[in-house]
């Protein structure tokens, strides 16, 4: 069955986002394919880093205060065995760095296989204030957006922080931002709404070639009815990040709630 909303289904970031990104992006390959060969290939990429779980803020760190050696040390006084007590211990959880592997897309050349255009999706690690998967993605970002290779960025995620940018966003839930080579730190922007269909946008390429339109709405309905999520999403709880009063009288009449 098909997805209840007409655009971007809200219920997938918080419960199959994981999944969506691997499946999503595996849809741009295939629907890019028959558009740019043979002069182009299209190839899924991965970008691995290690992501700690805590804010920077709350990052151990090394202490100024100097270790004393014994010799040197006060030592404590002697407390009476009745002023000594026993305690029972709690286990408790220490937060632990995790291996993150990001998938995006490449456009190369077929003669060179020089990368022309890459395509990423935004993950949730990606808008995370002060996570190491934003401070990863934003250097990778730089380092794209120094050569001579196109950048399109989808964010199809309500949370987190957006991409940074000097001028404001133009209102919308979901960003489309396609940087070109010809106009570097430059952006055309797409922004649509919760209850509007994703939008085709366009995918450069190298040279005159003309850009390829990239129908956004038939990759997500491909990848929706491939993965099942008609059935796998709880469509009874509420949408994570929470709505507007009404944006949420909005989901629920459609919901037939």
């Amino acid at each position: 069955m098909p997805s209840p909303f007409p655009g971007m289904d809200p219920y997938i970031e918080e419960g199959e986002w994981e999944d969506f990104h691997q499946g999503f992006v595996a849809e741009l390959a295939a629907a890019l394919v028959p558009c740019v060969r043979p002069r182009y290939v299209v190839r899924k990429e991965r970008r691995v880093y290690v992501e700690h779980p805590l804010a920077d803020d709350d990052r151990p760190i090394r202490s100024d205060v100097a270790v004393l050696s014994h010799d040197n040390a006060m030592a404590a006084p002697e407390q009476p065995a009745a002023a000594l007590s026993t305690a029972t211990p709690v286990v408790v959880s220490l937060p632990a760095p995790e291996e993150r592997r990001e998938a995006f897309l490449s456009i190369r050349e077929f003669s060179s296989m020089e990368v022309v255009t890459v395509i990423e999706l935004l993950s949730p690690s990606n808008k995370r204030s002060g996570g190491d998967g934003r401070r990863e993605y934003l250097r990778k970002r730089e380092e794209i957006l120094s050569t001579d290779t196109h950048l399109v960025e989808l964010d199809l995620l309500r949370g987190g922080r957006r991409l940074p940018t000097v001028d404001p966003l133009p209102h919308g839930d979901f960003f489309a931002f396609i940087c070109r080579t010809q106009r570097r730190y430059k952006a055309e922007v797409y922004a649509w709404g919760l209850r509007q269909p994703l939008p085709p946008i366009p995918i450069p390429l190298a040279g005159d070639d003309r850009d390829v339109q990239l129908d956004l709405q038939a990759v997500f309905t491909a990848t929706y009815d491939r993965a099942g999520y008609d059935y796998s999403l709880d469509y009874s709880r509420p949408v994570l990040p929470a709505l507007d009063t009404a944006d949420t009288d909005w989901v629920l009449s459609l919901l037939g709630r």
